[in-house]
C-alpha cells in the first residue's frame, strides 16, 4: 500500500481506542461504510490485536487498517501477523525500526524539531506530529513547516472539525482524530451520531482536493502549484 498517496486523498486518519472490543469492531466498520477508510485501532485499547485480526478479516476495498502505539518490536511484529497494513508509533523506538524492516509503512510520532528530524531521516512515511494541540496547533505546525518543507505531517492529538481544516490548510498531509471523532463509540457509544460526525470530517476532507495533499508531502512550492492547477480548473 502507497500510504503517502492514500494520506494524500483521504486526508483523515481515525484512531480508534475502546475499553469494548465489540464496540470497537462495530464503530471501524461503521467509520469505513462511511468512507473513512484509513483506521488505526491502538494497542492500547481491549484485546487490540484479535480485534485487529478481526478486522483484517473483513477489509476490503478502500479500506485501510493501521495498528497504534506500536513501542517494541515484539508489538510490530505481533501486528503484521494479525493483518495491519500500516503502523503508527507515538515516539521513535524500537517499534518503529522493526515496522519499517517489516515493510509496514509507519506514521512516527514526534512533536520537538530534533525528534521530527529523527522520524523522517528513520524513514517514517509521514510524521505524526503529537500531541499536536498541547504542542501549539496548528501555529506551530506552521513554524515547523519552514524548516522542515519536505517533510509530510500529520497532526494527532485533539484535532476537531475546525482544527482539522486549519491543519490542512497549513499544508498538513492528513490529521489524525481520535475522541472528537470517536466521543465512546468504540466503548459502545451511537453508531449513528459516529457516523453523523465521520460525514462533517469527510465534508472538511473534499475542502483540499487530492493534488493539494500530494504537495503537502514534496513542500510549499508543489502545494502552491497543486493549488493553482485546483484554481484553474474551477
Amino acid at each position: 500500500m502507497n500510504l503517502s498517496q492514500r494520506l494524500a486523498e483521504e486526508r483523515i486518519v481515525a484512531i480508534v481506542r475502546g475499553r469494548d472490543a465489540e464496540a470497537a469492531f462495530r464503530a471501524v466498520l461503521a467509520l469505513w461504510e462511511e468512507g473513512i477508510h484509513l483506521v488505526e485501532v491502538s494497542l492500547t485499547g481491549a484485546d487490540a490485536l484479535r480485534l485487529i485480526g478481526r478486522l483484517a478479516a473483513e477489509r476490503s476495498g478502500a479500506a485501510a487498517l493501521g495498528a497504534g502505539t506500536v513501542l517494541s518490536a515484539q508489538d510490530a511484529a505481533d501486528v503484521h501477523t494479525a493483518g495491519a497494513t500500516f503502523a503508527v508509533t507515538p515516539a521513535i523506538g524500537p517499534g518503529t525500526h522493526a515496522a519499517i524492516e517489516l515493510g509496514l509503512p509507519t506514521l512516527v510520532g514526534a512533536l520537538t524539531p530534533t525528534e521530527v528530524y529523527a522520524a523522517h531521516t528513520a524513514g517514517a512515511t509521514a510524521v505524526k506530529l503529537f500531541p499536536a494541540a498541547h504542542g501549539g496547533g496548528p501555529g506551530y505546525l506552521k513554524a515547523l513547516r519552514d524548516p522542515f518543507p519536505t517533510v509530510p505531517f500529520v497532526p494527532v492529538g485533539g484535532v476537531d472539525v475546525e482544527a482539522a481544516r486549519r491543519y490542512l490548510e497549513l499544508g498538513a498531509l492528513a490529521v489524525g482524530v481520535g475522541s472528537p471523532l470517536l466521543a465512546g463509540a468504540a466503548d459502545g457509544a451511537d453508531l449513528a451520531e459516529l457516523r453523523d460526525r465521520a460525514r462533517q470530517f469527510r465534508a472538511v476532507a473534499a475542502e483540499f482536493p487530492v493534488q493539494a495533499g500530494i504537495a503537502a508531502a514534496q513542500g510549499p512550492a508543489a502545494h502552491a502549484a497543486g493549488r493553482h492547477g485546483s484554481e484553474q480548473s474551477r
